[in-house]
């Protein structure tokens, strides 16, 4: 009958070689060789420097003399009895809840005037945001002149009649920290601002002509649909500003320094000079490192939030 059937030899592919220096044609490692100065800086200049703070804090260097005994919780403890220190915490305090209440709402109202398609909004928008481009050194120094107690603001008061506004403003112990946050929110307002209408023009267009058909005003769609939608920016605005309430320190170092009655005073200037005019290095740190909890507090709640929505 038929002969045996011969079965075929498997063809063995031939084994390729990586090319020499094969790594170097590779995106990733370009990728990686571009991004490691950065994180390289991060990890030095910022992680590393955190903690080096933290062990300075926790030691008695408290002197020129460089000096590491281990004292703990000393210098976290003795910061907590000056009395400085509690006037500092209670202005940035006192200088948050202004500082917020202003900038969301002149930013929430400027976003809703400029949300009606108005004309010249291009130069509307740059006015408004052209001082958060502005130092917070300048602005300090600006609104400082506007407050003197002899002029500025009390003279255009005096002009218009309205003597019962003039005060004293930052020289006033009483106020002397919400006068601070007034020259504050003139710089971020803008800023704000350009949040919240990036916001409403983000919603969409048939909620508005669903709002209009059904016969609500213009008004009630803010009120009801608009800023309700909106909710997640002024968490995103809280926070931002929140940081740079906790960092304080331009503004009132260009305006007043501690101001009366360290009236102005604020935990970054109280550590500004304890660190680098007294030389107490570790009463500094511990400064330092209470602002940066405060920090982290504020921030952990938003990124927490941020995953929450990234996971839905």
């Amino acid at each position: 009958m038929g002969g045996d059937v011969v079965a075929p030899r498997s063809v063995v592919a031939p084994v390729r070689r990586r090319p020499r220096l094969w790594w170097l044609k590779s995106d990733t490692f370009w990728a990686c060789l571009v991004v490691a100065p950065s994180v390289l800086a991060v990890i030095v200049f910022i992680y590393a420097f955190i903690l080096w703070t933290g062990f300075i804090s926790l030691v008695n260097w408290n002197d020129v003399t460089p000096n590491y005994a281990w004292v703990g919780l000393q210098n976290f403890g003795r910061l907590f009895q000056t009395a400085r220190f509690i006037t500092d915490l209670r202005n940035t305090a006192v200088f948050s809840v202004f500082f917020f209440a202003q900038c969301l709402g002149i930013g929430l109202l400027l976003a809703i005037l400029l949300d009606q398609r108005i004309k010249g909004e291009a130069l509307f928008r740059t006015i408004y945001v052209l001082p958060f481009a502005i130092s917070a050194i300048v602005t300090g120094v600006t609104w400082k002149w506007l407050m003197l107690p002899s002029a500025g603001l009390n003279d255009i008061f005096s002009v218009l009649g309205l003597g019962f506004l003039q005060n004293r403003w930052y020289a006033d112990p009483n106020i002397g920290i919400i006068a601070t946050s007034i020259a504050g929110a003139w710089q971020m307002s803008g800023y704000t601002m350009a949040l919240y209408l990036a916001g409403l023009r983000g919603v969409s267009g048939e909620l508005r002509d669903a709002a209009r058909i059904d016969g609500a005003s213009g008004i009630q769609y803010y009120r009801y649909i608009a800023i309700p939608l909106v909710t997640p920016v002024t968490f995103t605005s809280l926070i931002i500003l929140g940081t740079i309430a906790l960092r304080l320190f331009d503004l009132p170092a260009s305006m007043t320094g501690s101001g009366p009655n360290f009236a102005t005073d604020t935990p970054a200037f109280f550590m500004f000079q304890t660190t680098f005019q007294q030389y107490r290095y570790s009463q500094g740190a511990a400064i330092g490192v209470i602002m940066l909890i405060f920090a982290v507090g504020l921030i952990v709640p938003y990124f927490l939030s941020v995953r929450d929505e990234i996971e839905r």
